[in-house]
């Protein structure tokens, strides 16, 4: 239903007397007195993915922050489901670079020379 008419937040039945952990509600609060019924809807459907439970310590981080928007508690909730970082392989000695390459800009200069350039 928020999905449709996240305007419901403010007035609807449900949602008045809804029982949220201390910084999902602070944050709910924040959020909806600008207006910003659409990004708090959005962070209640992150958490059918990911729980409350994730959602309610990217709301604790944000709030230590001190800046309180959607993209930010979004944010803080990616980093916070994001999936581990593979590890590192380790090269052979065999495919190891002997001599790094360097740099070399005066081939882009050449094509800029008037032969290239119409």
């Amino acid at each position: 239903m928020l999905e449709k008419k996240p305007g419901a937040l403010h007035n609807g039945a449900p949602f008045v007397e809804w029982d949220l952990p201390a910084a999902i509600q602070r944050v709910r609060e924040r959020l909806l007195k600008p207006r910003g019924d659409r990004a708090f809807v959005e962070l209640l459907l992150v958490t059918r993915e990911v729980g409350l439970d994730a959602l309610q310590v990217a709301c604790e981080l944000s709030l230590e922050c001190g800046v309180v928007n959607g993209s930010l508690v979004m944010n803080e909730l990616r980093r916070l489901t994001a999936p581990a970082r593979p590890v590192q392989l380790e090269l052979p000695a065999q495919l190891q670079l002997r001599v790094e390459p360097l740099a070399d800009c005066g081939r882009y200069e050449q094509l800029r020379s008037g032969q290239y350039v119409h």
